[in-house]
């Protein structure tokens, strides 16, 4: 599995990528190979104050549906609207493709995450 070094990962399969005040969040490799192909994203609500942990929104694949995590408090700010006509994406490029921003509470936050090498020996 190769795991960009340029973000954090949750335990819970979402990965976090700080751009200026905001970060981007998706969801990893792992997350949609075990998904299968992904036929719908959504379910997130802007302007919604999330805690560490909260549900953010829903993916559905063929197999299965699953949440979508925030990895860090904080509030959305945009979910990426290109996901409602082509979830696929994910499936082809989970670690340029996010699905929503949020603006965190404390950016330092993020430092509690895994590193990619972490997240690496938590899934292999």
């Amino acid at each position: 599995m190769q795991l960009p070094n340029d973000r954090k990962y949750a335990s819970t399969h979402e990965w976090v990528q700080v751009e200026g005040d905001i970060v981007l969040v998706g969801i990893t490799d792992f997350a949609q190979d075990q998904l299968g192909d992904l036929v719908f994203v959504g379910d997130f609500t802007t302007q919604v104050h999330l805690a560490e942990g909260a549900v953010a929104g829903i993916v559905e694949s063929v197999k299965a549906a699953s949440d979508i995590y925030a990895p860090i408090a904080g509030t959305v700010v945009e979910y990426n609207q290109s996901l409602d006509d082509a979830p696929e994406q994910l499936n082809e490029a989970p670690f340029s493709t996010w699905i929503f921003k949020l603006k965190p509470d404390n950016v330092a936050d993020i430092e509690n995450l895994l590193t990619a090498e972490q997240y690496q020996v938590e899934n292999d």
